[in-house]
């Protein structure tokens, strides 16, 4: 499949010919180029490459964090000029308030988005929902120097989703936590997706995450100049199940073309000093 997809306007996310220069004081530095993606509703979609490619660049543009230097940027047919609560963000850091509690993290978010048109009862009865689809509704009380990094992250998921974005933005989510921690927070993730029909565009270094999660893997090759380099359909059915698909001929097959993109022909050469 090419990396640029069909642009008839259907698609709930499209990004058509972006770019991205950052000034430095050597001169432009071109990050991304001739970025061509479709993302419908619905789709799970992860950005994988190697270091420097631009994956998280990409993640700050559709958040809105970046404007691109050409090319252009639209959510349901809406240009991105910016960051909005039709984007829900989820760092690699937590990024909880320290000072607040579980609830009051996620209530702030809600407050922010709904507050002129809700009751406050309403307000906490969508942030104690939110705490409960992840795991958490236990912990309401509790401030973030309280819990595990992997409670943390829990949190940062259920304060994006209680804004009910349009799409749910990963970078990195569990990168900073243990082997176990990690797998179940993917399968928890997968079961969120499952409840809400979430669309979410992930960055991941992470192949056997990316396949796991993804309806489709986008494969960008190395910076600088980055590029879309292939994208790869993952068609294994749902729900999934990790202990079951490691053995699955597909899944190892799709497992393979990762790295043999990745690896073989977009082998990442470490600069040395």
């Amino acid at each position: 499949m090419g990396a640029a997809m069909r642009m008839n306007g259907k698609a709930m996310l499209q990004i058509n010919d972006v770019g991205m220069t950052f000034p430095t004081k050597k001169g432009p530095f071109v990050a991304l180029r001739d970025i061509s993606l479709n993302v419908e509703r619905g789709e799970f979609v992860t950005l994988i490459g190697h270091s420097g490619c631009g994956k998280s660049t990409l993640l700050n543009l559709v958040s809105g964090l970046t404007i691109p230097t050409s090319g252009v940027l639209l959510l349901d047919d809406r240009e991105l000029k910016g960051p909005g609560p039709d984007r829900g963000v989820v760092f690699q850091n937590h990024s909880l308030l320290p000072w607040l509690s579980c609830f009051d993290n996620v209530h702030l978010a809600v407050e922010r988005v709904f507050g002129e048109t809700e009751s406050k009862g309403k307000l906490n009865e969508r942030t104690q929902a939110a705490l409960e689809l992840v795991g958490m509704s236990h912990a309401t009380a509790k401030r973030p120097h309280e819990i595990s990094g992997g409670m943390k992250q829990r949190v940062g998921i259920a304060r994006a989703l209680a804004m009910e974005p349009k799409m749910l933005l990963m970078d990195e989510p569990f990168g900073a936590l243990d082997a176990l921690t990690r797998a179940r927070l993917q399968d928890e993730l997968l079961k969120i997706v499952a409840a809400t029909g979430a669309t979410v565009m992930m960055v991941t270094h992470d192949v056997d995450e990316a396949v796991l999660l993804s309806d489709r893997i986008v494969m960008m090759t190395n910076g600088p100049a980055a590029t879309i380099g292939e994208v790869l359909r993952v068609d294994l059915p749902r729900p999934r199940d990790r202990v079951a698909l490691a053995e699955d001929r597909e899944y190892v097959q799709y497992r393979k073309e990762v790295i043999d993109f990745l690896y073989m022909r977009h082998s990442h050469v470490e600069k040395t000093a």
